[in-house]
């Protein structure tokens, strides 16, 4: 009998499978995603927009941003707090500025007292990036666990639950059923080429999300 893969063979697996699409498919894909998400009531109605800058493979939404922008709504990007805090604050970000790396090597935007971070719950979209996810809504990630602190919160409210959080990835990166831990914070909907599927339960929210 096979073993079940390990989260690490797992991240291991895919990020490889990610990172050999070619680049014309890449491209098309990446063009279907944004104007999936695009279409959405949950992309119209958001002013305050969380998204990542595209990364080890990861499916790229600078076309999202740029359309976000002509339309008066704030992008943010993640940027690490204090060293070992290990959560996530957000960043007001434009297409073209200037940037740093972090300590992964990650642009982050310029640290400016004129740019006022936000934190997570001021969002009224998050996008987040991933490894693998499953129907159920469940994400893996890079193992460093920011997200799922970051969102933590989210696991003592049962109403009040900004931002709506999305994953983004390539259907290639959907697996049949991931293993969960206590701490993990599951998405409210996952975007592939495919398409938009939600994550939740109840009809109605997918309706009001996604529509």
């Amino acid at each position: 009998m096979t073993r079940p893969a390990t989260r690490a063979q797992l991240r291991k697996d895919i990020r490889q499978r990610r990172k050999a699409l070619p680049p014309e498919q890449r491209r098309t894909y990446d063009a279907a995603i944004v104007a999936h998400l695009a279409g959405t009531t949950a992309f119209r109605n958001s002013k305050h927009i969380g998204l990542y800058l595209a990364n080890d493979g990861e499916v790229d939404l600078s076309a999202l941003a740029e359309l976000a922008s002509a339309l008066g709504k704030t992008c943010y990007l993640p940027v690490l707090g204090i060293p070992f805090h290990n959560r996530l604050w957000f960043t007001p970000y434009r297409l073209g500025e200037a940037m740093a790396l972090n300590r992964f090597g990650i642009p982050e935007p310029l640290p400016s007292p004129h740019r006022r971070a936000r934190k997570v719950w001021a969002l009224d979209l998050l996008l987040t990036p991933l490894v693998a996810f499953d129907d159920e809504g469940n994400r893996l990630g890079m193992g460093g666990g920011f997200y799922d602190r970051t969102l933590g919160y989210r696991h003592l409210r049962h109403t009040w639950r900004k931002p709506r959080v999305v994953g983004v990835a390539y259907e290639l990166q959907r697996v049949s059923e991931l293993a969960t831990q206590p701490w993990d914070v599951g998405l409210d909907g996952i975007a592939t080429e495919k398409g938009i599927r939600s994550a939740a339960p109840a009809p109605s929210l997918l309706q009001v999300l996604f529509e």
